[in-house]
């Protein structure tokens, strides 16, 4: 696509984190900026290292491939490369490179003048990879319970961890979760339909404005929430969605070892159904 005219205003030196104007150009409709470097280096490391470890395997069917963790007996020393040494380096990689991208969002933000809530939502999926490979590792005290890198081989770890605390479906952090995943798909959903319906009207009609939208919903659910509101409980859902999936994992293990559903027993042992 054509640079747009109005681009030129924002592709200005300035607004960087670190570097200074060491990086701070594009390729193209691209930023490259000093965490775009580090993007690409971490990247390119991190990709080489799945390679490689390919490379020592039974096979380069991309779907077999298994990169894992170090065994339990390592707990959190460094491993030998082959020995899960490469998922470790790999696992650094990957926070380089998903931390440089946040941060080279934030450098693009500064430069449009724009607030940070793109590299604050994207920090959230951050935080839920690294409490799934560092902090719920460290805190049971072992690097062995990072999830493998592999496709059938991470399905399997989701599989065998649900089953290992018998029925994942009854820890309470995770129904919050998927409720948040569910209200989030709806509450986008309804917002989608109700834009695609008031810019595609019938033949013959103007396209309608945000006051048809908002009268929409007043008429349906006696409220609208309005054009801002939308995106700002869009935003509110997703991140929650993010933040309660990384804590319905991180207190498996951590914080309660026994089946969830046993959790519920609690309940069952409140005074108030003392006789």
């Amino acid at each position: 696509m054509a640079l747009l005219s109005f681009e030129r205003k924002y592709r200005v030196r300035g607004g960087t984190l670190i570097g200074g104007d060491l990086f701070d150009f594009w390729v193209g409709p691209f930023y490259v900026g000093f965490f775009g470097v580090t993007t690409i280096f971490f990247a390119v490391l991190g990709t080489a290292l799945i390679l490689y470890g390919a490379a020592l395997g039974p096979t380069w069917n991309p779907w077999l491939i298994d990169i894992q963790p170090p065994a339990e007996s390592y707990g959190l020393a460094l491993a030998p490369l082959k020995e899960g040494g490469i998922w470790q380096v790999v696992t650094m990689c990957a926070i380089g490179a998903f931390t440089s991208w946040a941060l080279r969002e934030v450098e693009i933000s500064r430069k449009l003048g724009i607030g940070l809530h793109v590299p604050f939502a994207f920090g959230m999926a951050i935080f839920a990879y690294v409490t799934l490979v560092v902090i719920r590792p460290v805190l049971m005290g072992a690097w062995h319970h990072g999830f493998p890198y592999g496709i059938f081989t991470h399905l399997d770890w989701v599989s065998n961890t649900g089953y290992k605390y018998i029925n994942f479906h009854y820890n309470p952090a995770h129904m919050v979760a998927v409720s948040f995943f569910f209200v989030n798909c709806f509450a986008l959903a309804l917002h989608g339909s109700l834009i695609l319906s008031a810019t595609n009207p019938g033949k013959g009609e103007v396209v309608k404005t945000p006051e048809h939208e908002d009268t929409f919903f007043r008429d349906v659910l006696g409220y609208s929430i309005g054009t801002l509101g939308i995106h700002r409980l869009g935003l509110f859902l997703a991140l929650s969605a993010g933040f309660w999936s990384a804590i319905c994992i991180v207190i498996s293990g951590p914080v309660w070892s026994l089946g969830w559903p046993e959790w519920w027993d609690l309940w069952l042992k409140l005074p108030i159904w003392g006789q």
